[in-house]
């Protein structure tokens, strides 16, 4: 069970307004500091949007996702999972990115994730737009592919952009599936929707093996049934999860680069990190919150409240390999 050391600081204690502002209220340990031994779940910033091809601004979700996750209480009020007392958490602060240089970038974030990797933590990061999540895997994925939960409303297997250049935020995953990063064939991409500038990225999936779900299959099927499929994917192997702001509909996040109308409501969105539930996931992110697009704050307290669930599902997995 986790010390007191790791538990966030309570409401009770030190109003919600109060205080330096750190992930859902954590301590923030640094790779110095002797206590990194003893962290299981590390939440990481990575503000950083080089990959953004219109709107930007996702550099600035860590700063305003740290600010609304003081709203986030010790115990999940649906699964009553306790994830500060399942394992012990922390904020690891911020990878340290180049915005002038998108490689140098990438290099910055695989590094400092390799340090995560190398200290046994399982990360939940908060970005920064989606090209995040390549530099992100190959650090966790270096020795061998995972599988991959994916909830967005595009692919980001684009081959490329702008004549060529192959480092954007809609390509991540085609780049993840050549480097040996990501199985494909244990790759599911849930609530895909929008219009299209052509269908290579779906055929890029049908030819690996990746399994997409259309937003319009979503609705029709439900939830459970979506998760069951998306559970069986996955198997039993190691998983990530990358969760893109803009699978939910705009009317709910509308502070997100490419927004796409037609998504899940701010409840589904909930529902289907639980339905993850049993994986055995080594790390999850959370992409794309754009805070110049909604001064209101609502995507960013969505969004933190989303990685709250994706907490509580590391630390029930954190929990059963202890058992184990």
């Amino acid at each position: 069970m986790n010390s007191g050391d790791f538990q966030p600081v309570s409401g009770f204690d030190l109003p919600r307004f109060a205080g330096i502002a750190t992930f859902m209220r954590l301590p923030y340990v640094t790779f110095e500091d002797p206590r990194i031994s003893e962290v299981e779940i590390g939440l990481i910033g990575v503000p950083w949007d080089g990959g953004t091809t219109n709107r930007p601004g996702p550099r600035h979700a860590p700063r305003q996702l740290r600010d609304y996750s003081t709203m986030i209480r010790s115990r999940n009020g649906v699964t009553r999972s306790k994830p500060f007392e399942l394992a012990r958490c922390a904020d690891l602060g911020d990878v340290g990115p180049n915005p002038a240089d998108v490689q140098d970038s990438m290099d910055r974030i695989t590094a400092f994730y390799s340090k995560v990797v190398d200290a046994g933590i399982l990360p939940l990061s908060a970005g920064g737009d989606h090209l995040c999540t390549l530099p992100i895997l190959r650090a966790l994925a270096k020795d061998r592919p995972l599988g991959m939960v994916h909830f967005d409303s595009h692919t980001d297997l684009f081959h490329s952009y702008f004549g060529g250049f192959k480092y954007t935020h809609g390509t991540p995953f085609r780049r993840a599936v050549e480097e040996g990063l990501l199985d494909p064939k244990r790759v599911c991409m849930i609530g895909i929707r929008g219009p299209a500038y052509d269908f290579e990225d779906r055929d890029f999936a049908d030819a690996v093996g990746i399994r997409v779900i259309p937003i319009e299959e979503f609705h029709a099927r439900g939830v459970e049934d979506v998760m069951a499929e998306a559970r069986e994917i996955a198997g039993s192997g190691e998983t990530y999860v990358s969760y893109d702001i803009d699978f939910i509909d705009p009317a709910f996040a509308p502070g997100t680069g490419t927004p796409e109308i037609g998504g899940p409501n701010s409840f589904q969105a909930l529902e289907v990190v639980r339905g993850l539930k049993g994986l055995n996931i080594i790390g999850a992110d959370l992409v794309e919150v754009s805070p110049p697009f909604d001064t209101s704050g609502a995507t960013a307290f969505l969004g933190v409240t989303i990685m709250f669930e994706l907490l509580c599902v590391l630390a029930e997995c954190k929990a059963r390999k202890h058992r184990a």
